[in-house]
């Protein structure tokens, strides 16, 4: 039985003009100690995806449908009572901004001690030895020193040293980790995210990494999800979705990168923008932004069409699965 599986979850947010849906038929599962990226524009729903897995939507949103099973367990149908025993506890998040993360007026010592002895019955001395623990593993110089110090006397690599220190402080099954490296500096972002990495495999703790860079994806998780307009449209391993991406919006976002553009020339982009959840076109989404696009595109749903180790969302791809089918046949 996988750690976490998701079934056919659907999240609507209510509006006066009348629901709309967050998220469409998302469907994957996560192993213990296995490392998933989820990657997609600002609008393409995979923070709402990491938000529903602890059931943390806020209103007007709510799940409207599916199952999210944490070791067999349907997440999406507890109670709050029940979820708490399971937020930060067996699944932690971390968040994009730290400085959202951590209360300015509490020492960085008050608050993991505050995390501790909610969710474990220990004493204040001992939460204090396992917090300063922490700090070590997340190599913060001097934690002794650091842990009474409150968050602003802290640079913003430190601050999101901190914050992965309090996702660690319960010894969590999964962290769920919403582009924890945004605000930081390309250098402190590889340390971040190394340090991530190297932590998982050391605690055997499964990793959801919510991001847009699939650079950072190739290098850190060994599943990826692609998600558009609240929607998946390609999931698999990694290197293979790397290697030989299948749906166009995922090549697109690999020539995107910065590495894919001839020096001194413009950088490759995919024309237009994300759609709004109110104005999501009629059968693919990404019709009016696809080089590719087919009559079918426009009025049908595109399936899904296993492509090697992949799940791909195209007609495109299916088309062409026809096609090399019926030529073997001949």
């Amino acid at each position: 039985m996988a750690l976490l599986e998701v079934r056919n979850l659907e999240v609507s947010f209510g509006l006066r003009s009348g629901a709309v849906k967050a998220l469409r038929n998302i469907n994957f599962t996560l192993d213990r100690g296995e490392r998933l990226g989820l990657v997609g524009e600002s609008g393409a729903g995979k923070s709402v995806l990491g938000f529903s897995i602890l059931n943390l939507i806020a209103k007007p949103g709510r799940i409207t449908g599916g199952e999210i099973l944490f070791e067999g367990q349907n997440l999406a149908s507890m109670s709050d009572r029940d979820l708490r025993s399971i937020r930060g506890n067996r699944i932690s998040m971390i968040f994009q901004d730290p400085m959202m993360t951590l209360n300015p007026v509490l020492t960085i010592g008050q608050q993991m001690v505050e995390c501790l002895m909610a969710h474990r019955k220990i004493s204040r001395d001992n939460a204090r030895t396992i917090a300063v623990q922490k700090l070590k593993q997340v190599q913060i110089p001097s934690p002794e020193t650091r842990i009474d110090q409150y968050p602003h006397e802290l640079s913003g690599g430190m601050r999101q040293r901190v914050v992965i220190a309090i996702g660690l402080l319960m010894d969590p099954d999964i962290i769920i980790a919403d582009e924890p490296t945004t605000a930081l500096d390309v250098t402190i972002q590889a340390e971040i995210m190394e340090l991530m990495v190297e932590l998982c495999e050391r605690n055997n703790v499964a990793l959801i990494l919510i991001t847009h860079d699939l650079g950072v994806v190739s290098q850190v998780t060994q599943k990826a999800i692609v998600m558009y307009a609240g929607r998946v449209i390609e999931q698999g391993p990694t290197r293979e979705i790397i290697n030989d991406a299948q749906h166009p919006y995922t090549q697109g976002l690999m020539n995107a990168l910065p590495q894919m553009a001839i020096p001194g020339q413009r950088l490759n982009q995919i024309r237009g923008s994300m759609p709004g959840l109110q104005k999501i076109p009629t059968g693919c989404a990404f019709n009016p932004r696809c080089d590719y696009v087919m009559d079918i595109c426009h009025h049908q749903l595109p399936g899904y069409t296993a492509s090697g180790n992949c799940q791909v969302a195209c007609h495109m791809v299916a088309e062409m699965k026809k096609s090399a089918q019926a030529s073997e046949e001949v």
